[in-house]
């Protein structure tokens, strides 16, 4: 439990240290890190013939491309680019090291339950409905298991273990109200533009976003478990039209931001 506590006064310490004088970041918006969900030896979640790790990494690389086309005076920054795998740890901290304006993580959802269920979910970091969506927690943390040394890299943090959460609930993101507005445009785009069921919004206790210090979401794109929405993100004409969505979104929210400086 000290480990716990003492990882987050120091987390607490860092974000705090990412501020200007104002504790406001630039508010020009010109860095965007895009994460590829998983990796190498972490498949992420399967359908009955793909993996996650592959469909993230496709709609990843091409919501880059469609940005560096459109918006060339930004930055992307990828966290991976091929079947590699980087730890939750190197994936924030290259964003914190880069001074990123915003983190975007790209992931394929599952419901072991139901292959019925199907739709995407866009997360930001919070505790609100944590019993609800602590599976989720679970699920996306866990690679941490994978990581060698992650024992010390963690300081003790277990993704299985409910009272480890404790330490998310010592900070409130600073950037949770610009992280809703960007995840509330991505549903909004894939709901509206791109015409998949949106699942909305959702708050989950995510490491790999609570240790971002920025703007940060993660995007379900769809659930593997789901016969037709297997179909449909292994389809390289759905994989653009998702990207397209997740670009829409952050160009309005680019706009939006910007606009009151």
């Amino acid at each position: 439990m000290k480990n716990i506590f003492a990882i987050s006064f120091f987390s607490i310490l860092f974000i705090l240290s990412s501020f200007n004088y104002t504790g406001v970041k630039d508010v020009t918006i010109r860095k965007i890190v895009i994460d590829a969900g998983h990796g190498g030896k972490d498949p992420g979640t399967f359908g009955s013939y793909s993996k996650e790790k592959d469909i993230a990494l496709s709609i990843a690389l091409e919501t880059g491309k469609i940005i560096n086309k459109y918006m060339p005076d930004v930055e992307v920054i990828y966290t991976r680019q091929d079947d590699s795998f980087p730890t939750l740890f190197e994936r924030s901290d290259l964003a914190n090291k880069n001074d990123a304006d915003l983190f975007i993580s790209i992931h394929c959802n599952n419901a072991p339950w139901s292959n019925e269920v199907h739709g995407t979910e866009t997360y930001v970091m919070g505790l609100k409905n944590f019993d609800r969506n602590f599976e989720v927690a679970k699920r996306e943390n866990s690679v941490i298991l994978l990581e060698e040394n992650y024992e010390e890299t963690y300081q003790g943090f277990d993704p299985n273990s409910p009272e480890s959460y404790i330490l998310f609930s010592l900070t409130q993101s600073v950037y949770q109200e610009q992280s809703i507005l960007l995840a509330t445009n991505v549903e909004d785009q894939f709901k509206n533009r791109v015409g998949r069921k949106s699942r909305g919004v959702k708050q989950s206790s995510l490491y790999l976003l609570w240790s971002s210090a920025m703007p940060s979401i993660l995007v379900e794109t769809g659930f593997l478990s789901n016969p037709k929405e297997e179909k449909e993100l292994n389809d390289k004409l759905q994989q653009t039209y998702i990207a397209s969505g997740i670009y829409r979104a952050f160009r309005d929210y680019k706009t939006e931001i910007e606009s009151k400086n």
